[in-house]
């Protein structure tokens, strides 16, 4: 892909020559960024939001059996750029499925196209984004005492997804209009409008491919490959790459996101990707356990942009986190949570709180795309079904009631595994159901006085149709995140977040965190903890369910 094509926006095509194929409209009007906090504690310039925030909690100790807790208070203050960034958006992957409908709704929004379908006529949003589609409570209006909701993107000043540049690698050369076809994922008369745009993107840049990581299935869509078998060499062309995208678009951030094949897990092998040290000579020496995605982080990161991994392999080997920490370089992953995982993180929730306890979880999905393909290989589905199993564990560990926690051993050593609901996971490649993928869960559990209760669901959701919002909400978060600086307690110098951004967590089925930090994979807390931050930003406490002024005379 040529970088100075990626810019639709200013693409050298006169409109006179697209009119005969699309009805141009202008770009939605953007809504000016209104929220402004009255506080001691919130101040603005034109420069920065600055806030003061008191982050409560508390310490707990057993003491022969009793619960000794006592109120913790830090103090913290947070400034947040309020320029936002001119952000691009490098996908690998960008010709599959997520990739292409990506570029095509971003475009279908930018120049308001409407299309015909069954049922009517369509037009362009942003349906599916956290950021661009749902509110958060911010107060109460004194005159009505009615709670009053604003667009969640409304708190802090953020990327629009119309204003991101587009581009990306892709194994696959085939140009992104064509690519959109061969998807199969958007309505004919929205690809028919939107192709020309998507032409003018044209072809994706050359990406690396190591058949070891990815399902030999996926060999004959390799025919746009950077040559030889080099890692440094090939870690050298994709930083600039990187480099070139941003000079020739101007930009001032860009955001590189994994949405191609999930590949098998690398092994942890020490002196190979262990380190920063290590994994940096590894790919000077091109060592066979280096996978490409973990290339393109170790690209981002030593370019000083941040890396995204939507995929459920661990890109992430101990190396990678290390040098993102030694760079101060932003990554954040794994695996988007869509459909299926989303629903068993509320699901399982509401069970273990209403004090029911699972015994079983079994999933089932099947559905058609190439991700489906690729998923068909065994090595393969083992990523996908471990990002998928372990978002049941915090809730399960939470209640100890329901679930015996591991004898304590010697020296407090965990002796065995405690109780767990059993959890299978099963997919399965049907090429006939396309992007559209249906899922079957179900919830076997023991409930009062040795009864049972089974819930089964069924689920049929358009899987890149459900992806591709979260991709945008990870891309504008990110690069909100990158213009946050903190402050905590005396200190006197504002610094940039620590480099792994759990709150992204949200979006993802097996958040990365800060190693040896505990993973929370409870939708409502992830939801809450992002609500909290993005409101602390500006100098607001974070959402109370108290109501106490309907409680008490």
């Amino acid at each position: 892909m040529a970088p100075t094509q990626v810019n639709t926006s200013g693409y050298n095509t006169p409109e006179s020559e697209l009119e005969s194929f699309i009805e141009v409209h202008p770009t939605a009007t953007r809504r000016p960024y209104t929220l402004t906090v009255q506080s001691e504690h919130t101040s603005y310039t034109d420069e920065h939001i600055t806030s003061k925030f008191t982050n409560r909690g508390a310490n707990v100790s057993v003491v022969d059996g009793q619960f000794l807790v006592t109120p913790t208070a830090q103090s913290y203050e947070f400034q947040t750029e309020r320029n936002v960034s001119k952000t691009g958006l490098l996908m690998i992957g960008v010709g599959g499925n997520n990739g292409t409908t990506l570029c095509a709704t971003i475009l279908a929004n930018r120049h308001n196209i409407t299309w015909h379908t069954k049922g009517g006529i369509e037009r362009p949003n942003y349906i599916g984004s956290v950021l661009r589609a749902s509110t958060v409570q911010i107060g109460t209006d004194p005159s009505t005492g009615k709670e009053v909701h604003v667009p969640i993107s409304d708190i802090l000043p953020m990327v629009h997804p119309n204003d991101l540049v587009l581009g990306g690698w892709d194994i696959s050369g085939v140009p992104l209009d064509k690519a959109m076809q061969r998807a199969q994922v958007l309505d004919y008369d929205l690809q028919r409008q939107v192709a020309p745009y998507m032409a003018l993107i044209g072809k994706p840049l050359p990406s690396i491919y190591y058949p070891d990581f990815i399902a030999a299935n996926q060999e004959a869509r390799a025919d746009n490959l950077i040559p030889g078998d080099n890692k440094q060499a090939h870690l050298d062309h994709i930083r600039a790459d990187i480099r070139k995208f941003k000079a020739t678009n101007d930009l001032d951030r860009v955001v590189v996101f994994w949405t191609a094949n999930t590949e098998r897990y690398s092994d942890i092998i020490v002196g190979v990707n262990d380190t920063a040290d290590n994994l940096l000579a590894s790919i000077k020496n091109s060592h066979s356990e280096i996978s490409p995605s973990t290339l393109f982080a170790v690209a981002a990161i030593l370019e000083g942009e941040p890396f995204v991994n939507g995929a459920p392999q661990n890109t992430f080997v101990p190396g990678v986190i290390e040098l993102a920490e030694r760079e101060k370089s932003f990554i954040g992953g794994d695996d988007l949570k869509s459909g299926q995982t989303k629903l068993k993180s509320v699901l399982a929730e509401f069970l273990v709180n209403a004090g029911i306890k699972p015994l079983s979880i079994a999933s089932y999905n099947h559905l058609g795309n190439n991700d489906g393909h690729n998923l068909s290989a065994e090595r393969q589905f083992k990523s996908k079904e471990i990002s998928k199993s372990s978002v049941v564990d915090d809730m399960v560990n939470a209640n100890h009631l329901l679930f015996k926690r591991p004898e304590i051993g010697p020296k407090g050593v965990p002796v065995g595994k405690g109780e767990h609901p059993d959890h299978i996971i099963v997919i399965k490649y049907v090429p006939a159901v396309g992007d559209s993928k249906r899922a079957i869960d179900e919830y076997y559990s023991e409930i009062f006085c040795g009864g049972r209760s089974t819930i089964n669901i069924f689920n049929e959701c358009e899987d890149s149709l459900l992806a591709t919002p979260l991709i945008l909400d990870l891309t504008i978060l990110t690069e909100l995140l990158s213009r946050v600086k903190y402050r905590k307690g005396e200190q006197t110098e504002f610094a940039p977040l620590y480099p792994v951004l759990s709150l992204l967590s949200y979006m993802l089925k097996a958040p990365l965190v800060k190693p040896g930090t505990d993973v929370v994979n409870s939708l409502n807390r992830q939801r809450n903890a992002l609500e909290a931050f993005l409101k602390a930003c500006v100098g607001l406490e974070g959402s109370s369910d108290l109501l106490l002024d309907t409680r008490i005379w």
